[in-house]
């Protein structure tokens, strides 16, 4: 375009267009770079830990647990123990009704339990041999564990309360026909609980697939970035 001019313009008009062309406009500068909003990372449901082993769901859909597949009297037993770890573990004021309930139950029932705690003795003792009670022992002890999970401490509490205000409708020789209801209402916290970490897994490794690879700066460090582009 400015040569275009050179044959016609005068002299002093010349000079100006060749300053003018000789001066091109510098490029405008790069825009920043976009800016990448990032959600919270999921965290674990009711303050769990950020890893921890969970009962696994099995492939009809059912998640099995230390309490699937036993026998009556096992699921008597089993109830009892969920019941025992309430009573010591929800020491609260407001959850107060839950020894009490404890108490009275072992009272009302106590013929009962001791008939379902013989019939264990004989069933591990015949299916392990001598070291029939030491199994026992041992499979009990997971039970424990499993109702004595941190974060469910609240809502297994709760569940309790309503077991406790049951248990009192319950009279003696009755245990056997509540106890698998009632077994499902105190471990139902645990399974919801169970789910919720299923499914925070599920959130993090989507946010991990979408958003892991993405380098966040702080404000000073995406300042030098733009600054040095």
């Amino acid at each position: 375009m400015c040569k275009r001019f050179w044959k016609f313009a005068p002299a002093a008009v010349l000079i100006s267009i060749l300053a003018a062309c000789a001066q091109k406009a510098p490029p405008p500068p790069p825009p920043p770079p976009p800016v990448v909003v990032i959600p919270p990372q999921p965290q674990p449901p009711m303050g769990a830990p950020e890893s921890m082993r969970i009962p696994e769901m099995a492939d009809n859909g059912v998640r099995t647990t230390v309490n699937s597949n036993v026998s009556t009297a096992q699921t008597v037993w089993n109830f009892r123990s969920a019941f025992n770890v309430a009573a010591l573990n929800c020491v609260e004021p407001e959850y107060e009704p839950i020894l009490a309930g404890y108490k009275q139950f072992l009272k009302v029932h106590d013929k009962s339990l001791d008939r379902v705690d013989d019939e264990l003795d004989k069933n591990f003792k015949g299916a392990f041999g001598k070291t029939g009670i030491r199994e026992r022992e041992t499979y009990q002890t997971q039970v424990y564990n499993f109702f004595a999970v941190p974060p469910v401490k609240t809502t297994f509490c709760e569940a309790a309360m309503q077991i406790a205000a049951e248990l009192a409708q319950v009279p003696a020789g009755q245990l056997e026909g509540y106890a698998p209801q009632g077994l499902a209402k105190i471990e139902a916290p645990f399974m919801d609980f169970f789910n919720a970490y299923d499914q925070y897994r599920a959130d993090l490794a989507a946010w991990q697939a979408k958003y892991g690879g993405i380098i966040v700066l702080a404000p000073e460090q995406r300042a030098e970035a733009v600054t040095a582009q």
